[in-house]
């Protein structure tokens, strides 16, 4: 079977902002804030039913996490790796981008499938995106990142700086009389 891996390039930018943290805890802690909120008035009556009135706007990020690929960061011995699972998705829809000592990785997946039979009509569109950024470690040598993209999944690696792999050192063992 032919090799269906592919490089990725990843784009070094300076003068960029660095990106806005993740916060996972932030949708729970409004979920267990409107919980309190709302004790006294129709708790007993329906604990987690939500108003009309009450809704979360779009902008505050409440579906980030819900969107969000799963990520392995691994530490190796000369370097780290960092696998994200990506399905369905080609190479072309991904971008990896260091700057500020922060590796981003973006993603954005477009479908449509539509079916015509005798009888009906159906139509679907499904679009995402993602966005995924690390803090670098400081042993990580940001000039030899590479990437590549294989069956769905994404893996960047990133060796550590000579002066950070320490070679292994054998220690003599002495006897205590």
């Amino acid at each position: 079977m032919a090799d269906s891996s592919a490089k990725i390039p990843v784009k070094t930018e300076t003068g960029v902002p660095a990106p806005r943290g993740i916060r996972p805890f932030e949708s729970l802690r409004r979920e267990v804030d409107r919980l309190f909120e709302d004790f006294d008035r129709d708790l007993w009556i329906s604990p987690f039913k939500r108003s009309l009135a009450n809704f979360e706007p779009l902008w505050r990020g409440g579906f980030d996490l819900a969107v969000a690929p799963s990520v392995d960061f691994v530490e190796k011995d000369t370097g780290y790796e960092v696998a994200v699972e990506l399905p369905g998705m080609d190479e072309k829809n991904v971008e990896v981008t260091l700057a500020n000592g922060h590796l981003t990785i973006k993603g954005e997946k477009q479908e449509e499938k539509e079916e015509k039979r005798k009888d009906y009509h159906l139509r679907e569109r499904r679009f995402g995106s993602f966005e995924r950024a690390f803090q670098l470690p400081e042993a990580a040598n940001a000039d030899k990142i590479s990437a590549t993209f294989n069956k769905g999944v994404l893996t960047v690696t990133i060796p550590k700086k000579p002066e950070a792999i320490a070679p292994e050192k054998k220690i003599e063992v002495k006897s205590g009389a």
